[in-house]
């Protein structure tokens, strides 16, 4: 057992839509601006949150999450990624006691149990003064092993309020006010169907960061939140000791561009550490394959891009001609979608890469959405039979015109899938679905990606 003391916060909120991303996204820029280094964290599955609080903290943001993970591998994560920071920043999702069942499994709450966090409410303070008090008393005595340390007001609409706020807080509850935020004062992250736009779309994306950490270093009171962040106990947990160096061993492209920009860092981190070198591929302005012994395609907006991937015709041919030779392909729901005959999208129908026999179409609600389990039911490069998979989905879009002859290697447990009851769609060495998972939760998929290259490597330069 390893002990190790990382100061830390966790970002809740009494509901969604409280203002969590915008003021963790200034706290952490501001308080690396102040010369700490920040280790950013999102709770649950999510892939866009975390774009914009890794570009403030320049340090990736680490996903926590209590469906895929122990709660050893939660602290051991926590504490991997913390290794040389000051602070870790977590913030949660939905409203903090929110959870899968009655019981909040799966909550920010969960969350912050599991890895000891003190936690910083935001409130939501529209058309509200002295009632502030008893929903603060409700948070505070809810769940006795969660410690709710300092409130952050949001939307204060004058300095009235404001002070009426702070008495009634002062008054009942006996925590500390750690900042009160104007509304209007934000700058506008914009959203399209699955939330905000991922930062490698973003075309102002430091002029909108800039003005978060401005008005945290105006409005937050950083020194006390650091105070709270280094009354955190330290954490016990398991040393991971099969992380020993292995010599790369083969290359792996990875589609990463603005198209493709759904990847958890410890996917990539899991195919290095198995003996991967890693080559970034360009979806849209790359004209070939580089020289690769795998491809992995991640998730992304690829509608959002269908007529520039079209246009890319050569990529495209060579894509699916590598996959018709053998070699192994891995695509989660973006990149299943690059991977049908066509995407239709607005009315529009673009040519994709034609690996497997079906075609997309981009619906305006969504398909799928939430967290997925598989059943391994057919043999295949990536995972063994018989094996549950634990994951998440959230895609608009569907497959339409399956061929009759087309295999699958997941039988549907929970979530939707392909077509509700099954997922993992094969052909050859490829693989497709639109489940996404974590390589921590799963590191048999690296070993075997890194296998089943190794022998495409091997028998293609026979």
């Amino acid at each position: 057992m390893v002990t190790q003391s990382i100061p830390r916060i966790v970002i809740g909120a009494p509901h969604g839509h409280s203002g969590k991303t915008t003021i963790s996204i200034g706290l952490v820029g501001a308080l690396r601006e102040r010369g700490y280094a920040v280790q950013p964290f999102k709770k649950g599955p999510d892939y866009i949150d975390p774009s914009w609080l890794s570009y403030a903290a320049g340090r990736a943001c680490r996903n926590l999450d209590c469906y895929w993970f122990s709660d050893d591998q939660i602290v051991s994560s926590l504490t991997t990624a913390g290794k040389g920071a000051d602070i870790a920043v977590i913030e949660g999702a939905m409203g903090l006691f929110d959870g899968v069942d009655v019981h909040g499994t799966g909550s920010t709450a969960q969350i912050a149990r599991i890895t000891s966090s003190p936690v910083l409410l935001v409130i939501d303070t529209t058309r509200m003064t002295r009632s502030v008090a008893p929903l603060v008393l409700g948070f505070m005595n809810f769940d006795p092993q969660v410690k709710i340390a300092g409130v952050i007001l949001n939307k204060i609409a004058r300095c009235r309020h404001e002070t009426m706020l702070r008495a009634a807080i002062a008054e009942y509850c006996g925590i500390p006010v750690l900042g009160a935020v104007p509304k209007n004062v934000y700058s506008v992250f914009p959203e399209r169907h699955l939330g905000l736009v991922p930062v490698a779309e973003h075309e102002t994306v430091h002029t909108s960061v800039a003005k978060n950490i401005e008005i945290a270093k105006q409005y937050l009171d950083l020194d006390r939140i650091m105070e709270v962040a280094r009354s955190a106990a330290p954490l016990t947990y398991t040393e991971d000791s099969s992380s020993a160096a292995v010599a790369k061993s083969v290359r792996i492209g990875v589609v990463r561009d603005p198209s493709f920009t759904f990847y958890y860092p410890e996917n990539v981190e899991a195919l290095e550490s198995a003996g991967a070198e890693i080559v970034y591929i360009n979806s849209l302005t790359d004209n070939i394959l580089p020289d690769i012994d795998g491809l992995y395609i991640g998730g992304g907006f690829p509608e959002c891009f269908a007529e520039q991937l079209e246009q890319n015709a050569s990529l495209r041919q060579a894509i699916r001609l590598s996959a018709e030779q053998g070699m192994p392909v891995y695509a989660e729901c973006g990149g299943l979608m690059y991977l049908g005959r066509t995407l239709r999208w607005h009315g529009n129908e673009f040519a994709m890469c034609g690996v497997f026999p079906f075609d997309v179409v981009v619906e305006q609600k969504p398909q799928g959405h939430g967290y997925a389990c598989m059943k391994v039911v057919e043999d295949n490069p990536f995972f063994p039979a018989g094996t549950l998979i634990k994951g998440h989905e959230f895609h608009h879009s569907r497959v339409i015109n399956v061929d009759g002859q087309a295999k699958f290697a997941y039988e549907v447990t929970r979530g939707h899938g392909i077509d509700g009851k099954r997922d993992g769609m094969m052909y050859r060495n490829a693989f497709a679905t639109y489940n996404h998972i974590h390589a921590l939760a799963h590191p048999e998929w690296a070993a075997r990606f890194i296998h089943i290259a190794s022998i495409w490597r091997n028998h293609k330069t026979i």
